[in-house]
């Protein structure tokens, strides 16, 4: 007991020592204060003589006890009132004379450093004054080193009444970005991390896609319906959070790829979102639906995602584009959005399914791979190009082989000939000539004629029997051919362009037909099915068109504006 009494006493005596610190601490910051203040005054002292006398009262004061002679003390019984304290209820009052004086001029700030050490103590007064514990801010350092002060509580209460005044009228309230803060709730605080908002963007964004409500397919404003153009837009639909990038169809569902990272199933015939297909690692780039499995395909960087979605929405494999299988979802585990893509493996552009659905083409890279889907297995891939394969067609021949149609950022355009149970690498079997001036971005096939859309803006028709160019339009849109479709039930060809711009085209003369504003956005997609046009485009939206006036490939004069889509 004895022992712990000593060293109880020797901690309070500790205490003791570390209190009488901070107190001198405190005297020698109110005093460098006090003298500043006096400094600074002293150009006012001659507009005001009630003030010069005031000043004059002062300096004698502070004259009597010097700074340095406050800094030397090693006085251990110094008054709690010390000249430092009287100073302070002496500057308030010089305060409030400098609040009514108006010199002509505006006084010249000398310094900096003099302001911040002047007011610097106001946004202290909300610290904890029983422990003792405030710390001086940042304009303080270079005088109290940085240390712990303690405050008194006359000092406490006269820099209270400090604080509620004005500063001196000759000085600006803010010099540079420093001002005299009233209160802790008025500091300006730190800008958050590059990082810190990220994770709060991110936890935005899962937040809005919980709080997202269920697509929908409205039907169009008929105000907004144009009735001499070819094509009408009939409905809307309206889901996605983000720009829609790919789109395919039946003649009862629809499927919708986009920068949202969810792939959504419509129903046609009720006008509503089915299920969202998610866990993709980033944006979905193209979607296809196989009619005799019933199995939905999604693209997503490296990534082909299979989609059972007879009872539930259920991925059952992941193939990637180095040609390995993983069953069921290999990118669950990425709740984030991934932009690297893993080692050894390409983009995956788009892909395509042969007529038959037996098998799957993927664009990654400079190549394609052929994917047997009766086995999941990869049996090769098609070569031959230079840069990336962008867009891809299939076709299939009387005889059983498919025609694969490959468009490259190469400029050029590849058809390849593969038979059942092709193995290894495939050669192409043509290159179609003359190239096109830029990347080839659409590709489509229409009896025996191929048609190429590229970023050169134009449009190219090709005899696939012949492999020759029958007829090109090089200036077909202001801005990239990204789309191209076929009017259902019409020899129409429609292609859609990056300045939102739809075109309808007589395939057989290559002439126009009719030209409407599409989007406000870039056309990104154009799917058809038995009755309807579906273009896909940044606003978050997809369209659904049907055709209007349309006979032998030209406008007509009468046209059936009644119908809509829910007549079929």
């Amino acid at each position: 007991m004895g022992i712990n009494k000593g060293l109880q006493a020797a901690q309070k005596e500790a205490q003791i020592k570390v209190l009488e610190g901070r107190l001198k601490q405190t005297e020698i910051t109110s005093a460098t204060q006090n003298q500043l203040l006096f400094h600074m005054l002293k150009e006012k002292a001659e507009l005001n003589p009630e003030l010069d006398a005031l000043l004059g009262h002062a300096l004698q004061d502070l004259d009597s006890v010097p700074l340095e002679n406050v800094e030397d003390s090693t006085d251990e019984d110094a008054p709690l009132n010390s000249p430092g304290s009287e100073g302070s209820t002496l500057s308030s009052d010089l305060m409030k004379l400098c609040g009514e004086v108006k010199p002509k001029n505006k006084a010249r700030r000398r310094t900096t450093t003099q302001m911040e050490l002047l007011y610097a103590d106001s946004s202290e007064l909300a610290s904890d004054t029983s422990t003792g514990d405030a710390s001086l801010p940042g304009p303080l350092t270079p005088v109290a080193e940085g240390q712990e002060i303690g405050m008194n509580t006359e000092t406490s209460a006269t820099s209270a009444r400090e604080k509620e005044l004005p500063p001196p009228s000759g000085f600006p309230s803010k010099i540079g970005s420093i001002s005299r803060p009233s209160s802790l709730s008025e500091k300006k605080l730190p800008e958050p991390s590059p990082g810190t908002r990220r994770k709060a963007y991110e936890k935005a964004e899962k937040s809005k896609a919980k709080e997202q409500k269920q697509g929908i397919i409205n039907p169009f404003p008929a105000s907004r319906v144009i009735r001499a153009s070819a094509l009408q837009c009939v409905h809307m639909a309206e889901g996605h959070t983000k720009a829609v990038l790919c789109v395919d169809s039946t003649d009862d569902l629809l499927f919708t790829g986009s920068k949202d990272r969810t792939c959504k199933v419509w129903n046609l015939v009720t006008g509503q979102e089915i299920m969202s297909l998610g866990g993709h690692p980033n944006n979905v780039v193209s979607v296809k639906y196989c009619n005799y499995t019933s199995l939905v395909f999604t693209v997503s960087t490296s990534y082909i995602k299979v989609w059972d979605i007879r009872d539930s929405a259920k991925c059952i494999r992941t193939l990637t584009s180095s040609g390995q299988v993983t069953p069921g979802d290999a990118c669950s585990a990425s709740t984030s959005r991934t932009v690297a893509i893993p080692s050894g493996e390409n983009q995956i552009n788009q892909i395509a399914l042969n007529p038959t659905g037996t098998f799957l083409y993927a664009a990654s890279g400079n190549a394609v791979r052929m994917w047997d889907l009766k086995r999941f297995q990869s049996t090769g891939k098609l070569t031959g190009h230079l840069g990336p394969v962008m867009c891809l067609t299939v076709d299939q021949i009387s005889n059983g082989q498919d025609l694969i149609i490959t468009g490259s950022k190469d400029h050029y355009i590849k058809m390849f000939d593969v038979t059942e149970g092709a193995l290894g690498t495939v050669s192409p079997t043509h290159n179609f000539e003359p190239p096109h001036y830029d990347g080839i971005e659409a590709l489509t096939i229409q009896g025996d004629h191929l048609f190429s859309g590229s970023r050169d803006n134009g449009i190219k028709k090709w005899d696939l029997a012949q492999k020759d160019l029958l007829q090109q339009v090089p200036n077909a849109h202001k801005d990239w051919v990204c789309a191209l479709g076929v009017v259902p039930g019409h020899p129409v060809l429609l292609s859609g362009c990056r300045g939102g711009i739809l075109k309808l085209w007589n395939m057989e003369t290559f002439v126009p037909v009719g030209e409407m504003k599409g989007h406000d956005s870039p056309i990104n997609a154009i799917c058809v099915n038995s009755t309807h046009i579906f273009t896909a485009a940044d606003d978050r939206t997809v369209r659904i068109w049907k055709a209007r006036n349309l006979q032998d490939g030209q406008i007509s004069d009468t046209g059936d504006l009644g119908e809509d889509i829910a007549s079929n």
